[in-house]
C-alpha cells in the first residue's frame, strides 16, 4: 500500500483513513477491495449513504445512458427533465401512497445543507430564534447545524460561540425523567428562562449518538406537543432514512407525520451527492433565491436518486430490511451479548450499534473495530466516548454475506476480549 502522497499532502483533518489503512479501488454490493487486491465486507456503507449497494447495476446503467447522451449535468435550480422526473417519482410513488403532502426544496450537496435551510425556514415562519435538539444528537457540522450538534469535540471545532439551541435530555438517558413533560414545563413556565422555540429537530434513530431507536410513543407525543403549542417539528432521516429502519422514513413506526423532514445520503442512490429538505406547502414562505447552492441542480444525482427509488419499489427493499433485521438481531442477541454481560445492543432493521462503554475501559468499540479490519470487515465507531460499534450494512447485501460479516465479527470480539 502506497499511501504517503495522502499522509504528505492532504489535511489532518482526514479521519476515516486512519480507522481504515487502506486504499480502495474498486467496490461491488457488499464489499470493498483495496490496490492490493484485498477485499472486505462493508458493515459501514458510507455512513448511510450506499443503502443500494456500491456500484448498483440498475442505477449505474442509467446514469451511464445519461452521461452518453450528452445530457445537462448542471443547472443550478433552473428546469430539466431529470429533476422533472424525479420530483414526479418521489411525489407520486414514494409520498402520496404515504398520505403526505410535501414539497421538495433542492438545499445543495449534502445533509448539514439540509438542516440548514430547515432551521432558517422555522425560524422565519414562526419568528422565534430558539430551537429543542436532543442530547446525542448529531445534525451536521456547518454552524446551524453544530449548534444542534451535541458532541463536545466536534462542537469545540467552530470556534465561535453556538446559541438558539436548547439542548434536552434524550428520552433514554433518564429513565425516570418524562422528556416531553419537560419540554412542556420549558414552554410553558414564565420562569422556566428558555425561550419557546420555533421547532424541535430530532433524529428518530438517533444515528452518531449511539444507535438509539427513539420509542414510537414519545415521537407521538412530541407531536402532538408541537401540534398543541404552535411548534414545527422536524425529522432528521439523513442516516436511517430511504429504508435503513425497515420503512422508507424512521419515523413512519410512529404513524405521524412531521412538518419537515431533512433528507441526503441514500437519496443520492448512488452515492451521488444530493439533499433535500420536505417541507408541508404551507410552510413555503420563502422568496426567491433566499436560500441556494451552487450544486443544488446536481442532474446526475436526480438521475441516480429516482433510479434508486425505482430499484427500492420494485425489489422490495424495505421487506429485504426486515427479513435481515430478524437475522442480525438475533445473531447479537446469541451470540454476541453473551460474550460479555457487560455489553448492550440496540438497533432497528440494518442499524445496530454494541455498546462498550460499561466495559470502562477494559475493551473498547475501536478495539473490536481495529480487529474486525484486520480480519477483513469494515465497521465504524459512533456514540459516547466513540465506544459503540456501528454494524451498517448496504440493504441489498446478501444473506450468506451478512451472515459472513457477523462471524467476523465475533471472531474478532472473541479474540479482543480473551486478550483483554
Amino acid at each position: 500500500m502506497e499511501s504517503s502522497i495522502f499522509e504528505q499532502y492532504e489535511s489532518n483533518v482526514r479521519s476515516y483513513c486512519r480507522h481504515f489503512p487502506a486504499v480502495f479501488e474498486y467496490a461491488k454490493g457488499a464489499t470493498m477491495t483495496d490496490e492490493d487486491g484485498r477485499t472486505y465486507i462493508d458493515f459501514f456503507c458510507g455512513a448511510g449513504a450506499l443503502n443500494y449497494g456500491h456500484n448498483n447495476d440498475y442505477i449505474k446503467e442509467k446514469l451511464l445512458a445519461y452521461l452518453q447522451e450528452d445530457r445537462i449535468l448542471h443547472a443550478m435550480d433552473m428546469y430539466s427533465p431529470a429533476k422533472r422526473e424525479f420530483i414526479r417519482f418521489m411525489e407520486e410513488k414514494v409520498l402520496q401512497p404515504k398520505g403526505m403532502n410535501y414539497k421538495i426544496q433542492f438545499v445543495a450537496p449534502t445533509g448539514t445543507n439540509s438542516v440548514e435551510a430547515a432551521l432558517k425556514l422555522a425560524r422565519k415562519v414562526k419568528g422565534r430564534t430558539n430551537v429543542f435538539a436532543l442530547m446525542g444528537a448529531f445534525h451536521g457540522m456547518t454552524l446551524g447545524s453544530l449548534a444542534l450538534t451535541s458532541d463536545v469535540s466536534d462542537r469545540a471545532g467552530a470556534g465561535v460561540p453556538l446559541h438558539d439551541v436548547t439542548h434536552i435530555p434524550a428520552p433514554y438517558m433518564f429513565p425516570e425523567l418524562d422528556t416531553v413533560e419537560y419540554m412542556e414545563r420549558l414552554i410553558t413556565d414564565d420562569h422556566s428562562g428558555v425561550a419557546k422555540p420555533a421547532a424541535i429537530i430530532f433524529e428518530p434513530i438517533q444515528s452518531d449518538g449511539g444507535i438509539y431507536p427513539l420509542p414510537a410513543e414519545w415521537i407521538r407525543r412530541v407531536r402532538d406537543l408541537c401540534d398543541r403549542h404552535d411548534i414545527l417539528m422536524i425529522c432528521d432521516d439523513i442516516q436511517a432514512g430511504n429504508n435503513r429502519s425497515g420503512q422508507f422514513f424512521s419515523f413512519e413506526r410512529a404513524g405521524v407525520i412531521p412538518d419537515m423532514v431533512t433528507l441526503s445520503k441514500s437519496i443520492g442512490g448512488y452515492g451521488m451527492p444530493c439533499s433535500i429538505l420536505l417541507l408541508k406547502p404551507e410552510l413555503d414562505i420563502w422568496k426567491p433565491g433566499e436560500h441556494n447552492g451552487t450544486f443544488r441542480g446536481n442532474q446526475l444525482a436526480f438521475v441516480c436518486a429516482k433510479a434508486g427509488l425505482e430499484f427500492m419499489l420494485e425489489n422490495d427493499v424495505a421487506g429485504q430490511v426486515r427479513a435481515k433485521e430478524s437475522i442480525v438481531h438475533d445473531f447479537l442477541a446469541s451470540e454476541i451479548a453473551p460474550l460479555d454481560s457487560r455489553l448492550q445492543i440496540r438497533g432497528l432493521g440494518l442499524m445496530w450499534g454494541i455498546d462498550f462503554n460499561g466495559m470502562n475501559g477494559a475493551v473498547t468499540a475501536r478495539d473490536v473495530g481495529h480487529a474486525c479490519f484486520e480480519r477483513g470487515l469494515i465497521a465504524e465507531c459512533c456514540g459516547r466516548n466513540g465506544n459503540v460499534l456501528k454494524l451498517m450494512p448496504p440493504l441489498i447485501i446478501e444473506e450468506d454475506l451478512l451472515r459472513k460479516g457477523l462471524s467476523i465479527l465475533k471472531d474478532a470480539m472473541t479474540a479482543v476480549l480473551a486478550g483483554a
